[in-house]
């Protein structure tokens, strides 16, 4: 799965119809280009892989400017890359990261959900490396990678567990919630402030 797919799909959703640089300049706005590796060739990449594969459909109508809009296939796409961006932990967290970006656009409900099967395989991750800590014998210097996913499992399971607590306590407009930005097309009123500054 592409962070950068997610990301592309769920910014052209969110505005409607958008142009490459919007797209660029929201997810460099989020400091995107850090955590998720975004850069503008993969952003134009990315454009041109689901246009050719039939998730987004480009207009000319302005020329020398091209704008996207989702599919119904796009649709689909978006929905199936996010819900499992937010169910199953991986190793990079660009992903959750992208998911987390494009939250608002599940039911509030159903992002709970997603997150507790996302805890259950969190606390399933932690056990099996505390078990893997316990038992190893031989070489003991190992012992402190298994113990390094112990922690980044314990980790996630705890910030997971709190994130789970804030939504049920309703924070966040989720979709179908008044004021939301998880309806498509919902984010012409946004506006993003700028990345805070970072050193060269």
């Amino acid at each position: 799965m592409s962070a950068t797919r997610l990301l592309v799909l769920g910014i052209v959703r969110g505005y409607g119809r958008a142009h490459g640089y919007r797209i660029g300049n929201d997810l460099l706005s989020w400091g995107a280009d850090e955590w998720a590796n975004v850069k503008w060739g993969s952003i134009y990449h990315a454009l041109r892989s689901l246009t050719d594969g039939g998730f987004l459909l480009d207009h000319n109508d302005v020329p020398g400017r091209t704008e996207y809009e989702l599919t119904e296939r796009g649709e689909a796409e978006y929905l199936k890359l996010l819900r499992d961006a937010l169910r199953r932990p991986q190793p990079r967290p660009d992903f959750l990261g992208a998911a987390l970006a494009m939250l608002p656009s599940l039911p509030r409900a159903e992002a709970v959900a997603l997150l507790r099967k996302r805890l259950e395989a969190l606390e399933a991750a932690r056990d099996k490396a505390h078990a893997q800590v316990e038992a190893l014998v031989d070489p003991p210097h190992v012992q402190e990678l298994f113990g390094l996913w112990e922690h980044n499992a314990a980790g996630s399971a705890e910030w997971t567990r709190g994130l789970i607590e804030r939504l049920e306590a309703g924070a966040y407009p989720m979709a179908g919630d008044p004021g939301s930005p998880g309806r498509p097309g919902s984010w012409h009123a946004l506006r993003f402030p700028p990345y805070p500054p970072r050193d060269e």
